[in-house]
């Protein structure tokens, strides 16, 4: 080759380089964030802040993609490749799970953000119809005869593992010992009329199917519903005891540095904690973690008395081993 066809060549090269480079940053960056059930709403909301905040710092254009489903189907999802960026999943252990069975984030994972990688909180409270026709004012109502229940699945959905460890923890505390506690949770899963894989399917069960007495649910998905279809069909009943639900986020490493979208990633979780997400996390009656903000927000969110999966289960490896994998203590009450 002569050094003119050379220098040609070497500047064709460039210059297709270049138009490669043009075109990629024409056409942005794109996210997946895989989360669980009732997300859907505050994500939406967020990604529009976070694209405009983004375009402000980075001067480059992004385009977000929502997965929704029950935490734990969405975490094997993730382990059989489905192409996460970002999972922000409903418990712990599922996140757990993208390390231990899929190798695709740190061990440590949990300590990359503050408060435990739970950028707002939430909690599990009752949604009964309007007039509460069945009385219900706390957790041991809901075993009486006759009241029919919708949850989800403790072993599909997220939500559904903290409405049973609510109840087993309030029975644990009102009497006493393993034993009541199992027969408590076996009284109540045999009143649930509906089994839904996820938190946001238990809620069409209840509210659009006109299934049940009770929704057993997330706070925020209780008050969501009560913002969308009126407070004059249904009410929020808030019980003496429940479990402080800590819904995690990490960004999926191996997929990120395989995309190239390492850097938007970790700021796309990491401006969650900002006093601007924060408040669209109170609009969307999750608990802020930002104490201004919570402060701020007070009498949108009544005082509980709440216990950690750490402190009554051991945490959550223990709970899952013992309560919902196969053969666990899920398993064989709902077999009985």
């Amino acid at each position: 080759m002569t050094k003119n066809r050379l220098k040609k060549f070497l500047t064709a090269l460039a210059l297709v380089a270049t138009l490669g480079a043009g075109a990629l940053q024409a056409a942005g960056l794109t996210l997946l964030n895989v989360s669980y059930d009732p997300t859907r709403e505050f994500y939406q909301d967020y990604n529009k802040i976070f694209i405009k905040h983004w375009a402000e710092t980075s001067k480059e254009t992004l385009e977000i993609n929502q997965s929704h489903g029950g935490s734990g189907k969405q975490a094997r999802a993730i382990i059989d490749g489905l192409d996460a960026d970002v999972a922000t999943l409903g418990l712990a252990y599922d996140v757990d799970q993208l390390y231990q069975k899929g190798k695709l984030i740190p061990e440590n994972w949990q300590s990359r953000l503050p408060n435990n990688s739970s950028p707002y909180t939430s909690t599990i409270v009752f949604l009964v119809r309007k007039g509460n026709p069945q009385h219900i004012k706390d957790w041991d109502d809901l075993v009486k005869p006759g009241v029919a229940l919708v949850s989800a699945n403790p072993k599909t959905s997220g939500g559904a593992r903290w409405n049973y460890l609510a109840a087993w923890g309030y029975a644990l505390k009102k009497y006493g010992d393993e034993a009541s506690a199992r027969d408590f949770v076996k009284r109540f899963y045999k009143n649930v009329a509906v089994l839904d894989t996820g938190a946001r399917g238990a809620t069409v069960s209840f509210v659009e199917r006109g299934i049940g007495d009770v929704l057993i649910n997330w706070e925020n998905e209780a008050y969501l519903n009560l913002k969308e279809y009126g407070n004059d069909k249904y009410e929020v009943i808030v019980p003496s005891v429940s479990v402080l639900a800590e819904p995690p986020v990490t960004v999926v490493d191996t997929i990120v540095k395989r995309h190239g979208t390492e850097k938007v990633a970790t700021e796309y979780l990491a401006y969650l904690y900002s006093k601007e997400a924060q408040e669209l996390a109170a609009k969307h009656f999750y608990r802020p973690s930002d104490k201004d903000v919570l402060a701020k927000h007070a009498s949108e969110f009544k005082p509980l008395n709440l216990f950690t999966v750490d402190q009554v289960f051991g945490g959550w490896t223990k709970a899952q081993n013992t309560h919902f994998a196969d053969g666990g203590v899920f398993d064989q009450i709902f077999a009985q």
